[in-house]
């Protein structure tokens, strides 16, 4: 389609991880395993969770929330990437650029008002055990997961009204291995500084102000566990609660060095690294950190693998 004598883009190539053709096959390989097992472990904890009633307290559904959200951030960028990795050729066009970026971002502002509500859980069920039940019943944890997930699907929309108005006509080639928004901006023939600074103002308000609710309530929680007499209790409360950290800490490290840092802060390749965890990594590692040390999950594993 032109314009004047400018070609405007309506197709991009992704460039993926690699440029060495060598590598695809191993890296199609890996990713196809990495991406099953994502499935496997995010789906089938969702699943355990429904179907297991000894599961239906606010803390499992919550971590239910999160492994669905897990296995939309994964769906929304890996199967593409896997695509790309046996035909380089193949084109992606902008409808289907904007839909991916849609999903992830969707995906990812989700997980990140499930990791504050999980927090707030922890920090009611710790300080305030006597007060827990009252205060974190089901159906305020249901109205909790729906609003993090209607947030989720409200806060891309701005950014995707934003993106229709501008026009690509420098290149159709994206240096990356999924429609991320940025290097949309790099190809954009008009001035994408709009749509820059509502990245950075939406990244840095959602980011901050959530990682800071986690952390105040954390903080509040390591000094009730340091209070308690009990050994066992101090024990119990810390392996409940370093799942979680670790969780967020793998998840807005990465987040916040992509989003929330000047434009020239790191090279391309440390961009798709940062980009990896909190796409396909995290996901991956979410399940097998909430629940390998988790006592009750892997009872309802082992009643569900009886019947």
């Amino acid at each position: 389609m032109s314009k004047g004598n400018k070609t405007l883009v309506t197709e991009f190539v992704l460039t993926g991880l690699t440029e060495r053709p060598w590598l695809e096959v191993l890296l199609f390989l890996v990713f196809l395993v990495i991406y099953l097992t994502t499935m496997v472990g995010n789906l089938g904890l969702t699943a355990l969770i429904w179907k297991d009633a000894h599961l239906h307290t606010p803390m499992y559904l919550f971590l239910g929330g999160l492994a669905f959200a897990d296995a939309c951030t994964s769906t929304s960028v890996t199967p593409r990437m896997l695509v790309n990795f046996l035909d380089k050729t193949a084109m992606i066009s902008l409808a289907e650029c904007i839909t991916q970026f849609y999903f992830f971002a969707s995906s990812a502002t989700t997980e990140c008002f499930l990791l504050v509500v999980m927090a707030y859980d922890r920090y009611v069920a710790i300080c305030n055990p006597l007060l827990y039940p009252v205060v974190m019943s089901n159906r305020l944890c249901t109205r909790l997961i729906s609003m993090a997930y209607a947030i989720g699907f409200i806060h891309p929309l701005v950014h995707v009204s934003l993106l229709l108005r501008l026009t690509f006509c420098r290149s159709n080639i994206i240096h990356y291995f999924y429609c991320e928004i940025l290097q949309l901006f790099k190809i954009s023939c008009n001035d994408p500084s709009i749509n820059a600074l509502m990245i950075f103002v939406f990244a840095a308000f959602i980011q901050i102000s959530t990682l800071m609710t986690i952390v105040i309530s954390y903080t509040r929680v390591l000094f009730d566990i340091l209070k308690k007499k009990s050994e066992k209790g101090r024990s119990k409360a810390f392996s409940t609660c370093s799942a979680h950290l670790l969780s967020v800490s793998l998840y807005y490290g990465t987040l916040i060095f992509m989003y929330v840092r000047p434009a020239s802060g790191l090279a391309e390749d440390q961009d798709k690294i940062y980009s990896l965890f909190y796409t396909i990594i995290i996901p991956l590692l979410n399940p097998f950190i909430y629940s390998l040390r988790n006592k009750e999950v892997i009872g309802a594993l082992r009643r569900v693998a009886k019947k």
